[in-house]
């Protein structure tokens, strides 16, 4: 896998069962670097949603369905969602994300962790 591609993911409940975590099968972006991709344990990744309300949260990017993507509905980057998940949590590539989208989801990135340009 490399960054930027959008696998099936299998997302874990948290412990205790409560949270406000995405979890359960469903698509994800990967944003890890691919340089360090074969050497760590974890993947790092930002899952989608189909529920558009997601759309009302900071950082939450909308992207339409395409032959590149694979998505099959309109779905919601939750950028603010990122987290890092074991690699035995990937199950399948459904497709890649366009290149503006992924420059945008860069930008959330850069904000939500308080990083600069430069």
């Amino acid at each position: 896998m490399n960054r930027g591609d959008i696998m099936f993911v299998s997302l874990p409940p948290p412990p205790g069962g409560t949270g406000r975590e995405q979890i359960g099968q469903r698509p994800a972006l990967v944003v890890h670097d691919d340089s360090t991709s074969s050497v760590l344990p974890v993947i790092i990744i930002i899952p989608f949603t189909t529920q558009l309300e997601a759309l009302r949260f900071p950082h939450a990017i909308r992207v339409e369905p395409s032959n590149e993507n694979g998505l099959s509905q309109i779905s919601v980057l939750m950028v603010f969602q990122l987290r890092a998940i074991d690699k035995q949590r990937l199950l399948y590539k459904i497709g890649r994300l366009e290149e503006d989208i992924l420059r945008k989801v860069d930008a959330e990135i850069r904000l939500i962790l308080g990083l600069s340009l430069a």
